[in-house]
């Protein structure tokens, strides 16, 4: 929990002040949930990634790539094709779905998927800050199903290509009762 909770603040606060140069005319605080889900939407899928390095998991780094790759195909696939109008009021087509929380989700799902709710949940409820921050704003970025979207098909993604970590793949389990014992042997591939 440690190494994650310090990738995602490193990785927050790197690109937050990073992003700070470029969003210096935004001085009100309605800006503010924007430009976390700005920062949010990059950090958290680095965060899964550096996850992976961290522990050494060079598989899960290829199922990261796979299930982050697809999420954003697909997501920019169905923007080119749906051709929705995003709520704002410039003449923008490219609602459905949110790639934000497309990305953002892709992060916290494979986090939750590979290393267990443990992880999961404190990255997930940061990716749902990405999603409320794509509602919010002047006029909104989004709506509601564009954003419900995003984050269905990155969970969907993270699912199809992403297996849980195990790093013992031997697993040696041991139950008696009155008449037997058993002693269970597991090996994971």
């Amino acid at each position: 929990m440690k190494k994650l909770l310090f990738i995602l603040v490193a990785f927050f606060w790197g690109s937050f002040l990073i992003g700070q140069e470029s969003n210096s005319k935004h001085e009100k605080w309605e800006y503010i949930l924007v430009d976390t889900g700005d920062v949010l939407q990059i950090a958290l899928p680095l965060s899964g990634l550096a996850f992976t390095i961290l522990e050494k998991d060079y598989e899960g780094t290829k199922q990261f790539a796979y299930s982050f790759g697809t999420t954003m195909a697909v997501t920019y696939i169905l923007k080119s094709v749906t051709k929705r109008k995003r709520p704002e009021n410039r003449n923008s087509y490219d609602s459905f779905p949110s790639g934000h929380t497309s990305a953002a989700f892709s992060g916290a799902s494979f986090i939750q998927r590979r290393y267990g709710w443990r992880y999961g949940w404190p990255a997930y409820v940061l990716a749902s800050i990405v999603g409320v921050s794509r509602l919010e704003g002047p006029d909104g970025y989004h709506h509601f199903i564009d954003v419900l979207g995003g984050a269905v098909i990155a969970v969907a993604s993270t699912y199809l290509f992403t297996k849980p970590y195990t790093k013992n793949k031997l697993q040696v389990s041991f139950s008696s009762n009155a008449l037997y014992s058993h002693v269970t042997f597991n090996y994971s591939f």
